[in-house]
Protein backbone atom coordinates (compact mmCIF):
# COMPACT_ATOMS: atom_id res chain seq x y z
CA UNK A 1 0.00 0.00 0.00
CA UNK A 2 1.52 3.34 -1.25
CA UNK A 3 1.80 5.89 1.39
CA UNK A 4 1.20 8.79 -0.74
CA UNK A 5 -2.65 10.43 -0.46
CA UNK A 6 -4.41 11.32 -3.66
CA UNK A 7 -5.82 15.14 -3.29
CA UNK A 8 -8.67 15.31 -4.93
CA UNK A 9 -9.71 18.73 -6.30
CA UNK A 10 -13.37 19.74 -6.52
CA UNK A 11 -15.05 20.50 -9.72
CA UNK A 12 -15.82 24.52 -10.42
CA UNK A 13 -19.25 23.65 -9.45
CA UNK A 14 -18.50 22.22 -6.11
CA UNK A 15 -16.47 24.82 -5.94
CA UNK A 16 -18.93 27.51 -6.40
CA UNK A 17 -21.23 25.78 -3.82
CA UNK A 18 -19.19 25.26 -1.13
CA UNK A 19 -17.88 28.96 -1.39
CA UNK A 20 -21.72 30.11 -1.79
CA UNK A 21 -22.09 27.98 1.58
CA UNK A 22 -19.12 29.81 2.96
CA UNK A 23 -20.63 33.34 2.34
CA UNK A 24 -23.94 32.75 3.52
CA UNK A 25 -22.27 31.99 7.21
CA UNK A 26 -22.86 35.14 9.24
CA UNK A 27 -20.26 33.87 11.78
CA UNK A 28 -17.47 32.87 8.73
CA UNK A 29 -17.44 36.19 6.48
CA UNK A 30 -14.18 36.89 4.81
CA UNK A 31 -11.81 39.27 6.26
CA UNK A 32 -12.15 43.09 4.67
CA UNK A 33 -8.95 44.53 3.03
CA UNK A 34 -8.27 46.65 5.69
CA UNK A 35 -8.67 43.38 8.30
CA UNK A 36 -6.39 41.37 6.17
CA UNK A 37 -3.38 44.31 6.59
CA UNK A 38 -3.72 44.39 10.21
CA UNK A 39 -1.89 40.95 9.77
CA UNK A 40 1.49 40.53 11.31
CA UNK A 41 4.12 38.10 9.31
CA UNK A 42 5.30 35.22 11.57
CA UNK A 43 8.69 33.13 11.31
CA UNK A 44 6.96 29.91 10.53
CA UNK A 45 5.30 27.84 13.00
CA UNK A 46 5.75 28.56 17.17
CA UNK A 47 5.80 31.78 18.75
CA UNK A 48 5.19 34.82 17.27
CA UNK A 49 9.11 37.03 17.11
CA UNK A 50 9.53 38.35 20.41
CA UNK A 51 10.70 41.99 21.23
CA UNK A 52 14.46 40.58 20.84
CA UNK A 53 14.71 41.18 25.00
CA UNK A 54 15.02 37.03 25.58
CA UNK A 55 18.38 35.38 25.37
CA UNK A 56 17.94 31.84 25.14
CA UNK A 57 20.29 30.34 27.42
CA UNK A 58 21.31 26.42 28.93
CA UNK A 59 21.01 26.62 32.91
CA UNK A 60 20.40 23.81 35.81
CA UNK A 61 17.78 24.11 38.58
CA UNK A 62 17.25 22.25 41.21
CA UNK A 63 14.44 19.73 40.68
CA UNK A 64 12.31 20.89 43.38
CA UNK A 65 12.58 24.43 42.12
CA UNK A 66 11.74 23.55 38.67
CA UNK A 67 8.72 21.26 39.67
CA UNK A 68 7.51 23.85 42.03
CA UNK A 69 7.38 26.40 39.33
CA UNK A 70 6.31 23.86 36.34
CA UNK A 71 3.39 22.97 38.68
CA UNK A 72 1.91 26.66 38.73
CA UNK A 73 1.22 26.07 35.03
CA UNK A 74 1.58 28.08 31.62
CA UNK A 75 3.77 30.69 32.05
CA UNK A 76 6.09 29.47 34.91
CA UNK A 77 8.85 30.54 32.36
CA UNK A 78 7.88 34.42 33.03
CA UNK A 79 7.18 33.78 36.62
CA UNK A 80 10.54 32.54 37.44
CA UNK A 81 11.82 35.20 35.10
CA UNK A 82 9.94 37.89 37.31
CA UNK A 83 11.22 35.96 39.82
CA UNK A 84 14.60 36.20 39.04
CA UNK A 85 14.27 39.67 37.91
CA UNK A 86 12.69 40.87 41.82
CA UNK A 87 16.12 39.20 43.09
CA UNK A 88 18.35 40.92 41.42
CA UNK A 89 16.58 44.25 42.22
CA UNK A 90 16.47 43.62 45.74
CA UNK A 91 20.35 42.90 45.77
CA UNK A 92 21.65 45.69 44.12
CA UNK A 93 22.35 43.96 41.07
CA UNK A 94 20.42 44.99 38.60
CA UNK A 95 18.82 48.60 37.94
CA UNK A 96 15.04 49.36 37.95
CA UNK A 97 13.35 49.52 35.26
Amino acid sequence: MSSKRKIVMPTEEEDAAITAAALSDPDALPLSDEQLAQFKPMRGRGRPLGDNNKVAVNVRYDRDVLEAFKATGEGWQTRMNDALREYAKAHGIMHRH
